[in-house]
């Protein structure tokens, strides 16, 4: 049995039944502690599931974990930098009407939430590498555009791997 305290409930409680169903276990909970009933492997899952309903992940996308190839990685800004305005920090990854993480989110082919001090990314392993990189770069206060353009060119370099290889 696997156990989770989240703090934002509603969104669990509300989507329990499909939870329950498209990951083969049995969640209750007590109060804000959730706890995961089922094959170990299957707990697991569902407690990485769980761990990026709570940080704003939207249902859908915190399915994607089922995939084997999809993982989830969080990263918190404190840890990357020294500075004290991490309001600005924030601002930079979100961007004007949260058009930097949409870009992101298209460039990586990964999921992205921010959550106070709190990155998730949902995707598979290369691709959250790339972005981990891209989310370092513009919190170490590098131009977006250059976070852009490296992106695009590893992207680009990818496709042409791909084809060559098949």
């Amino acid at each position: 049995m696997q156990e989770i305290y989240i703090e934002n409930i509603g969104k669990i409680l509300k989507n329990k039944k499909i939870l329950e169903r498209e990951l083969d276990v049995k969640i209750t909970n007590k109060g804000r502690d959730f706890f995961i009933n089922g094959e170990s492997e299957k707990e697991f899952i569902a407690l990485k599931v769980l761990e990026a309903l709570e940080l704003g992940f939207s249902i859908n996308y915190a399915l994607k974990l089922k995939n084997e190839e999809n993982l989830f990685q969080t990263i918190n800004i404190k840890d990357i930098t020294k500075r004290r305005d991490l309001e600005t920090i924030k601002g930079r990854i979100i961007g004007t009407k949260g058009k930097t993480l949409k870009t992101l989110t298209n460039l990586t082919d990964c999921n992205l939430c921010l959550k106070d001090n709190c990155l998730g990314i949902i995707g598979n392993y290369e691709n959250i590498q790339d972005a981990i990189i891209a989310l370092e770069s513009l919190i170490h206060g590098s131009k977006q555009g250059n976070v852009y353009s490296r992106l695009e060119k590893q992207k680009k370099s990818k496709r042409i791997n791909k084809r060559l290889n098949k």
